[in-house]
């Protein structure tokens, strides 16, 4: 498999009332193509920091961040910005969307801005409803996006971050705002998409999503202390039962 990311001697220090606080401390990583992994730890741990220097949201104060090959402290910030509208798709977990403009639009908003899409509007338009027919919730296309719940805003948000066919999916506690139902509903889309060979890396505090993935990293202080792959050809529950006990004994 090749390598989409590859993190080395990464370090996030932020600067608090002349007080460093280094959250992130000489991180190593790697992520293949296909895999789906899941960033967990405590509280203020690092996680998020962590999913938003990788994907280069957030810039690294020292390391080496590689994205397909490409180095990412070499970029400026116009390179970025290109580099994540049209080879990474991002989830939050607070759904942000466009009020002026419909479900459908917000969808393909991305597509549209991208310099590298030379669809016609009408093939754009096409590709952003056969997201939404496949993840569900095409009857929502011309909806106003307070018309729709929780769980189908989310999915929305999947499509959208689908629309350029990224290289990599960033999603960070996809989950978080949603009921257990509607959880396991963007989950299973989120695995359905990683079955057809999309890469995605989520931070969760949810052993059940953790679960649903390829491999876990646990982040303490801004370290990767472990990580656990996960048997996918176990049963659900064997993997949400042996997930569970490696963090017990991480003391999670």
């Amino acid at each position: 498999m090749n390598t989409v990311l590859e993190v080395k001697d990464l370090c996030k220090t932020y600067v608090i009332n002349k007080r460093q606080n280094n959250v992130l401390r000489n991180v190593d990583l790697t992520v293949k193509e296909g895999e789906m992994v899941a960033v967990m730890g405590p509280s203020g741990s690092g996680k998020s920091t962590l999913l938003y220097t990788v994907s280069g949201m957030d810039k690294m104060t020292a390391g080496n961040v590689k994205f397909c090959g490409r180095d990412m402290s070499d970029m400026n910030d116009n390179e970025l910005a290109e580099m994540r509208l049209d080879d990474m798709g991002f989830i939050f977990q607070q759904m942000y969307m466009m009020k002026n403009l419909s479900v459908l639009d917000n969808v393909i908003l991305p597509a549209v801005k991208s310099k590298k899409n030379t669809d016609s509007r009408s093939k754009t338009v096409q590709r952003g409803q056969d997201l939404m027919r496949k993840l569900g919730i095409i009857e929502t296309a011309n909806h106003d996006i307070n018309e729709i719940s929780g769980g189908q805003l989310q999915r929305a948000c999947i499509c959208r971050s689908m629309i350029n066919s990224p290289k990599m999916i960033f999603a960070d506690e996809p989950t978080g705002a949603l009921n257990r139902t509607s959880s396991d509903e963007v989950m299973e889309e989120l695995t359905k998409l990683n079955d057809e060979g999309t890469t995605i890396m989520l931070v969760t505090h949810d052993a059940k999503v953790a679960a649903k993935c390829t491999r876990v990293l646990f982040i303490v202080d801004g370290n990767i202390k472990a990580e656990h792959k996960i048997d996918k050809k176990a049963s659900y529950r064997e993997r949400e039962r042996d997930l569970n006990n490696w963090l017990m004994d991480l003391g999670w």
